[in-house]
């Protein structure tokens, strides 16, 4: 992935898609395959925002039995069994556990019942997926005794044991949207992150026909001439379309604050925990007490939520306030006997915008949004127009493939989708993931341990020979003392290779991209000071830095990481040309 504005400009492509989160991305690999010239362009970095603060779940779409809708269950199983297929690396199934208690729609019958509906209507759930370690298996029953073992704080005479089901968990968010659009690159879409859309061009005929924008790390305004835009921005879509075209009707989406976070403590195994919290879901036909709340194993530690607020303002102010985590812990602590989460257990926060549904402004149990958003805007006037609005990471793919489908019959001309369902994306193609990790173990130049080779394997997939070219070089001889890029920056299973290929093959150009997006370092709160003066090291050589460069993108970092304890403002600072507000990572342990 090069970064190379002047392959950008200067001529016409098919398609350009603004918008670098998991739809854009979707969507330049979709139109990338069809045969189209598209080119991607995202305001921060790629990957940044939404897409990184979800809650790392593929949905295979059990929630929407209580809805008794079945068109959305089908299609959210259809969409993770394809992130299980060609994304392998990334995507894994993962069980969750549902307590049960009594009889009626607390106990074992019933929820044994849903689970076996949602097995029958989804029998196909692993076809074509050629690792069984990625299977979905079926929902199975646990006795009592056998769950105590497992969470002995949930000791209750009234529980009978558990239903489990499975549902599908993203290693990484960023990765992922990075292997769809490096897949596309690698076929010939170009990108560029740090390009910021500022409009959109119309010729005399009103019809869109590219998009005016500004270059964030030069300050140069360009344009990007294309027969169709497809505005992938999510839950900026509205906003930008309101600046490009004013006095255009915006579509008027709803939004909820989506917010979960990151505990240092963690359950023994891979079961998840569900729970009933404190509201309801006033669409489901057929539901229990309360909509669950969730406690799910994640590397080395445990994410907790979800949590909607509905969000009127600006997707740029989105945050997680301190009295807010309160709240939660209280409710998570209420669910969860024995948990007892308290502030300083609580790593980092994560929190995003997705569509909603209608809600008046003091409802406590709130409507969900059902599906995304896709809007041909050749129907009110725009040809050449396309809005995506994606609802959950999960039907990313799916929707893209539609949005395109919009966008390509706006220039009159036929292609047919591509098996975006079945082509494995960049780093996704073999055959079972253990073999992968042993495999990298011998190719490795170095030893290196277990969780590393599995971290590695979980980030490149069978592309993991890149990071290794690297880590068979030694850094700069002037600045060389001894050190290997074979070794993992201090007290982390990130390899200091790692950082190089970033900065080299992805695009990498500020400290926050590394050690948020590109690696595992600081996406489960603070790695340390030695680990990010290593990682800020490595990339100063690789991008020249200067001492007070280096120095201004390791206090962006820390502006992230808010390592200084709760009821402290971070500091207003941010390294290179983007201030990506609305990724923000509060580090609250003292």
């Amino acid at each position: 992935m090069e970064r190379n504005l002047d392959h950008i400009v200067g001529r016409a492509h098919d398609l350009v898609v603004i918008g670098g989160g998991i739809f854009g991305a979707c969507a330049a690999w979709d139109a990338t395959l069809r045969g189209l010239s598209v080119v991607l362009i995202e305001r921060d970095d790629f990957g940044g925002a939404t897409s990184a603060n979800s809650f790392r779940m593929a949905h295979g779409g059990i929630r929407y039995l209580q809805h008794a809708d079945i068109v959305r269950v089908r299609q959210s199983c259809r969409e993770r069994s394809a992130l299980l297929r060609v994304a392998p690396h990334l995507v894994e199934p993962l069980p969750i556990a549902i307590p049960t208690y009594g009889h009626g729609r607390e106990g074992k019958a019933f929820l044994g019942a849903g689970l076996l509906a949602y097995d029958l209507l989804t029998l196909d759930r692993n076809r074509g997926i050629p690792d069984p370690t990625r299977h979905v298996p079926w929902g199975r029953l646990l006795g009592r005794r056998a769950l105590l073992d497992l969470f002995p704080s949930l000791e209750d005479p009234r529980l009978t044991g558990a239903a489990v089901f499975c549902d599908g968990q993203f290693y990484s968010g960023p990765r992922l949207v990075l292997s769809f659009l490096r897949a596309a690159v690698e076929r010939g879409a170009l990108a560029a992150n740090y390009l910021e859309a500022t409009g959109l061009l119309q010729d005399s005929n009103g019809r869109v026909t590219g998009v005016s924008a500004r270059d964030r790390v030069s300050g140069e305004d360009i344009e990007v001439r294309a027969a169709a835009v497809l505005n992938a921005t999510g839950p900026w879509a509205p906003d930008f379309l309101r600046r490009s075209l004013p006095g255009t009707a915006a579509p008027r989406v709803p939004f909820s604050r989506d917010a979960c976070f990151i505990v240092s403590k963690r359950f023994p195994g891979r079961l998840g925990l569900a729970m009933s919290g404190a509201t309801k879901d006033p669409d489901a036909l057929l539901s229990r007490a309360a909509r669950h709340l969730f406690v799910v194993p994640w590397r080395d530690y445990s994410l907790v939520g979800v949590w909607h607020v509905v969000w009127p303002d600006h997707p740029d102010t989105v945050t997680v306030t301190e009295p807010e985590l309160g709240a939660f812990l209280h409710e998570v602590n209420g669910a969860f006997p024995g948990l007892d989460l308290a502030l300083e257990d609580v790593r980092a926060w994560n929190a995003g915008l997705v569509p909603f549904g209608d809600n008046d402004p003091e409802a406590k149990n709130l409507r969900y949004g059902h599906r995304s958003h896709v809007i041909d805007h050749g129907q009110d006037g725009l040809p050449g127009l396309v809005s995506l609005i994606g609802v959950r990471y999960t039907v990313a793919r799916g929707d893209a493939a539609h949005a395109v489908d919009l966008a390509v019959a706006a220039q009159g001309r036929q292609a047919p989708r591509p098996p975006t369902e079945r082509e494995p994306v960049f780093g996704g193609d073999f055959a079972r993931f253990d073999d992968l990790v042993a495999e990298a173990g011998r190719a490795s130049p170095v030893p290196l341990d277990e969780p590393t080779l599995t971290a590695l394997a979980h980030n490149y997939g069978a592309e993991y020979g890149r990071v290794l070219a690297y880590a068979r070089e030694a850094p700069d001889p002037g600045e060389n003392r001894g050190e290997s890029l074979g070794e993992t920056l201090d007290g982390s299973r990130v390899l200091k290779a790692e950082v190089v290929h970033a900065v080299r093959e992805e695009m990498a150009l500020n400290l926050t991209d590394v050690a948020f997006r590109r690696t595992d370092l600081a996406t489960g709160g603070d790695p340390g000071e030695a680990a990010l003066g290593a990682c800020a090291a490595l990339m100063a050589r690789e991008r020249g830095w200067s001492e007070a460069e280096t120095e201004r993108q390791l206090e962006a970092v820390r502006a992230r990481l808010f390592r200084n304890g709760p009821g402290r403002a971070p500091a207003a600072t941010d390294a290179g040309p983007a201030p990506q507000a609305a990724h923000r990572q509060r580090e609250l342990a003292p």
